[in-house]
């Protein structure tokens, strides 16, 4: 498969989301890292388990410095099984499902390693739970049938995956801002969880019972 193909693929499978900036260069980076992926015969599915593996690896070391090595590679893990699932032809249902239950257990693991940084919990649990309706509402939409799912916020996976790994690199210098995070992260998920709900609002208005 060339890249080009992946692309529309991708944003097929994405409600036609757009490829430019940012995305277009993590799908680039994904592309080249599943290809020898894909020579090895590894499953989308095991790269699934995997990054919920290097989530417990992260939260379990969240007292180290390789805490930042395994919230990176979990990261990785998860934003490429998508891409060797549609470079190997193995796109499914389930997997589709399975990838979606374990970010939602990875983002917790995140959430709960940022509240043993030191971020209050109130500020956390406001996060993950913007996270999620944010999320939840784009499987449920998909689910009503709704496909054309294609906006993209402020603060997708990579960006709260990001906010977490400025904490632990300002942790290297003794600089704590467990709780700064928490909050820009509270605040940037709701104006996101808002963002997709303003989104499929009318799809879901003009869309038949």
């Amino acid at each position: 498969m060339k890249r080009e193909e992946f692309f529309l693929e991708w944003s097929s499978l994405h409600g036609g989301a757009e490829i430019k900036g940012i995305v277009r260069a993590w799908l680039s980076i994904s592309f080249a890292v599943c290809k020898p992926l894909r020579a090895l015969r590894i499953t989308p599915n095991a790269l699934t388990y995997f990054s919920f593996v290097l989530a417990l690896a992260y939260l379990y070391t969240i007292e180290t410095h390789w805490a930042i090595a395994f919230l990176v590679l979990s990261l990785m893990a998860d934003g490429v099984d998508g891409t060797l699932a549609i470079m190997s032809k193995k796109v499914s249902k389930w997997g589709a499902a399975l990838d979606s239950i374990v970010d939602r257990l990875v983002e917790t693991l995140w959430a709960l390693g940022l509240f043993q940084l030191g971020a209050p919990w109130e500020w956390v649990l406001l996060a993950w739970l913007a996270a999620y309706a944010q999320e939840y509402m784009r499987a449920r939409a998909g689910g009503l049938g709704v496909h054309e799912i294609g906006v993209v916020t402020i603060c997708e996976r990579p960006i709260r995956a990001s906010i977490i790994f400025i904490v632990l690199v300002a942790r290297v210098i003794d600089l704590n801002l467990a709780t700064s995070a928490a909050v820009i992260w509270a605040l940037l998920q709701t104006i996101s969880a808002l963002t997709v709900l303003k989104f499929l609002r009318p799809l879901l208005r003009q869309s038949p019972r």
